[in-house]
């Protein structure tokens, strides 16, 4: 286990709406690939699965990232560009999101980049 700290979950980030639609397919593909099925789930209890560490970190990163962008073309992008990432620099771009003074600037820095 990479993080033993982490003794609950650990909400990074969302997204909802027309936006989650977008990437909904990719999400679900990475969900399915740690064996997580979203059939029918309880309305009023939260569920909790595993994830591997490779899908926690592209699934948190695309969801700090996506999170508030509003161009579909520029998110689809974003959505490539963190898919074709590989595990050491996806995670090294959630690090620097997540442990930072400003990591608003960090994540403006890493949406520039997978733009291109």
């Amino acid at each position: 286990m990479a993080t033993p700290h982490l003794v609950t979950p650990l909400r990074l980030g969302g997204l909802g709406g027309p936006h989650l639609a977008l990437i909904q397919e990719r999400v679900l593909r990475q969900l399915a690939r740690s064996r997580v099925k979203l059939g029918k789930l309880p309305l009023h209890k939260p569920q909790v699965y595993s994830l591997t560490e490779e899908v926690a970190l592209r699934l948190g990163l695309m969801l700090r990232v996506l999170a508030p962008m509003r161009s579909r073309d520029k998110m689809m992008a974003c959505v490539m560009g963190i898919e074709e990432m590989g595990r050491e620099e996806a995670a090294y771009w959630l690090g620097m999101a997540l442990h930072r003074r400003n990591p608003q600037r960090v994540l403006a820095a890493l949406r520039l980049l997978l733009q291109k």
